[in-house]
């Protein structure tokens, strides 16, 4: 039977294994030779001499057999491996005793409790008006979102509960794929996002339900969760293609708690005086033409665009 600390190892090495792979041998600087290489990026070896330990032991750790790594060598594999600030951070929560928990006496992995929105969070989503806000919680969870997030996107509260979640979203409604203008950078990241959460919570069984839901249902999901690759949302740009008004270029910013790190309260915002600003206003007037059930206008064609991604599933 697989183990919580089995599972660990497993990512750990995988993690390495993709890192490797990433980088050429004239990246890395360390010359072709060796004879032909039958994988791209370096060889184990490469990677132990760059790293200054021995070939063994890194082979050990890249089949999921090493533990205690000491921070000396996860240093060294960061640098010989060219993490970014955010991929050296995963490798070191990997790699930690918090990581490698097991499972309880019956094998199973321990569910975490239910997650509600603190109180004092959801009455801060209440104040917020004129732009987009939801509560995220573990897994892209939404836990609530303002009368705005909900004519962006959908209205999660509606959902059944299992639906609520943004990466559900992404991945099995076509409504995602048409209203985000370039889907695959924000399928991608959400995917990379949801890797660093697995680094923190490697026991959680609803990950591991979701994850293979979204691995048996989309190819695109499967693919992308296969690369490891990690990335932070603290802030950044989305674009996106709204049925109803249109082309927006919207900013977003995640705000954590320094008490709850499992929950964030992500909003939108907007540059004044642009386009996207005039169509946010159209946005939050379909909002209130929801709340008081009149009728949808229809898209008009001066506010009209296309997402790259909408009829097709992507080839990179």
């Amino acid at each position: 039977m697989s183990t919580a600390y089995d599972d660990a190892n497993e990512e750990f090495s995988e993690f390495l294994r993709t890192r490797r792979a990433r980088i050429s041998p004239g990246e890395a600087g360390v010359g072709t030779a060796g004879g032909p290489r039958r994988v791209p990026g370096l060889r184990r070896e490469e990677v132990a001499r760059l790293a200054g330990v021995s070939v063994d032991y890194y082979i050990r750790l890249e089949r999921g057999r090493g533990t205690n790594v000491s921070d000396a060598v996860l240093e060294a594999l960061a640098r010989a491996l060219r993490l970014d600030d955010t991929e050296r951070a995963h490798l070191f929560t990997l790699a930690g005793p918090a990581h490698r928990r097991r499972r309880g006496r019956d094998g199973r992995s321990q569910a975490l409790a239910v997650q509600r929105v603190r109180p004092g969070l959801l009455r801060v989503l209440d104040m917020i008006e004129a732009a987009p806000a939801l509560v995220i919680g573990r897994r892209y969870d939404v836990l609530a979102s303002n009368a705005l997030a909900r004519a962006l996107y959908i209205d999660f509260e509606a959902q059944p509960v299992r639906k609520r979640n943004l990466v559900r979203f992404l991945f099995l409604d076509d409504a995602a794929r048409k209203l985000y203008a370039d889907w695959p950078t924000a399928a991608r990241g959400v995917v990379a996002g949801l890797h660093l959460y697995a680094g923190r919570h490697p026991d959680d069984p609803l990950l591991r339900d979701l994850v293979a839901e979204l691995s048996d249902r989309d190819r695109d999901f499967r693919r992308w969760w296969a690369r490891h690759d990690v990335q932070d949302h603290g802030s950044g740009e989305k674009h996106y293609c709204h049925p109803v008004v249109g082309g927006m270029v919207l900013g977003y910013e995640t705000l954590a708690s320094i008490t709850d790190d499992d929950q964030v309260l992500g909003m939108h915002t907007v540059e004044p005086g642009s386009p996207s600003e005039a169509a946010l206003r159209r946005l939050a007037a379909l909002a209130d033409r929801r709340v008081d059930q009149g009728p949808t206008p229809p898209l008009s064609t001066t506010t009209r665009c296309t997402s790259r991604n909408a009829q097709q599933r992507t080839t990179d």
